[in-house]
C-alpha cells in the first residue's frame, strides 16, 4: 500500500509533533511511521512521517501546497516523497567491478527500489555482466578529453531520463557543475572511513599510517573531493600483518555492504540533508 512520506526540518520549538500529526488526521490520514531528532547543540528538529494515501483526502500533487498551512508557521523546510515511486536509476563504475556487481544483483533480486536503466563506465570490460542482467551499458572512454567525457556522460544520463546517480567505485573527479545537477542525488562509496584518506588509494594510505581499523563511507557526491553529507559507514580491524591487499580484499566487503544500505535508505526517503550532514531516519 502507497504511502506519503513528510520529511521535515526546522528550530526545535513547541507544538511540531502536535502540529503536524493534527494535519495528517484533519486530511484522513493514517500515520504508520514516524522518527524524530531533537539536535540540542543546534537547537533544530528533524521528523520524518510516513502515513496512509488510502483514504487521504487529498491528492498528491495537492499535498505540498496544503501543508504548507502548518510549515509556514514553524518556518519548516519540507520535502513530500511516496513510497511507491521508483526513480530511473544510473550506475557509474571505473574498472573494479565488485560494487557493481552487487548493485546489479541486488537490483535483479528485488531488492532496491528504483528502476535501474543504464551503467555507465570509462572503461568497457563490465559490458558482459550488464548483458546478463539485462542492463544497458554505455562505454564512455576519457582519452585525452576528461571535460568532453563528462559532457557525453551528462548527455547519457539526461537521455535516459536519469534521476539517480550511483558511483560504484566510479574513480573520476567530477566538476562543480555535474555534482551541482545531482546534488542529494547521486551517491559515492568511498573505501575509507572518512575524513581519514580521502582521495587516490586510501588502503595505501591506510597501511602506510599503520591503523587498526579500515572502513568504508557512502555519501552524497559534492565539489568537495569525498567531503559530501555521510549518510553510512562501517569499519572492520586490521593489524600489521595485512599487506595493501589484505586490506584491499576486507574492505570490498565492508564496500559492497556500506553502498547498499546508503541506497536502500535514500529509497526509501531515509535520509534528510541539513547542511554538510545527514539525518537518518531507521
Amino acid at each position: 500500500m502507497a504511502t506519503g512520506i513528510l520529511l521535515l526540518s526546522c528550530v526545535d520549538q513547541p507544538g511540531i509533533v502536535a502540529a503536524v500529526s493534527d494535519w495528517v488526521w484533519r486530511n484522513g490520514g493514517n500515520i504508520v511511521d514516524v522518527d524524530q531528532h531533537a539536535d540540542a547543540a543546534d537547537a533544530m528538529f528533524f521528523q520524518r512521517v510516513e502515513f496512509d494515501l488510502e483514504g487521504f483526502r487529498l491528492d498528491r500533487d495537492q499535498i505540498a501546497a496544503d501543508f504548507d498551512s502548518v510549515a509556514n508557521n514553524f518556518d519548516m523546510s519540507v520535502d513530500v516523497r511516496f513510497s511507491d515511486t521508483r526513480p530511473r536509476t544510473a550506475i557509474l563504475s571505473s574498472t573494479t567491478e565488485h560494487c557493481l556487481v552487487d548493485m546489479l544483483a541486488r537490483y535483479h533480486s528485488g531488492e532496491l527500489g528504483a528502476d535501474l536503466v543504464m551503467v555507465a563506465s570509462n572503461h568497457p570490460q563490465h559490458e558482459q555482466i550488464c548483458s546478463r542482467f539485462q542492463v544497458a551499458f554505455h562505454h564512455l572512454p576519457v582519452g585525452d578529453d576528461p571535460p568532453a567525457q563528462e559532457v557525453a556522460l551528462s548527455e547519457t544520463l539526461d537521455a535516459a531520463e536519469v534521476e539517480f546517480v550511483v558511483l560504484a567505485r566510479y574513480m573520476r573527479i567530477l566538476s562543480p557543475e555535474f555534482t551541482q545537477h545531482w546534488a542529494n542525488r547521486a551517491i559515492n562509496i568511498h573505501h575509507s572511513f572518512l575524513p581519514a584518506f580521502v582521495g587516490a588509494n586510501p588502503y595505501r594510505q591506510a597501511h602506510d599510517r599503520g591503523v587498526k581499523l579500515i572502513g568504508a563511507t557512502a555519501h552524497y557526491v559534492t565539489a568537495d573531493l569525498d567531503q559530501g553529507p555521510i549518510i553510512t559507514q562501517d569499519v572492520t580491524p586490521v593489524s600489521h600483518r595485512d599487506d595493501v591487499a589484505a586490506l584491499t580484499r576486507r574492505g570490498r566487503s565492508l564496500e559492497v555492504a556500506v553502498l547498499a544500505e546508503a541506497v536502500r535508505a535514500h529509497l526509501e526517503h531515509r535520509v534528510l540533508v541539513w547542511g554538510n550532514r545527514t539525518v537518518l531516519f531507521v
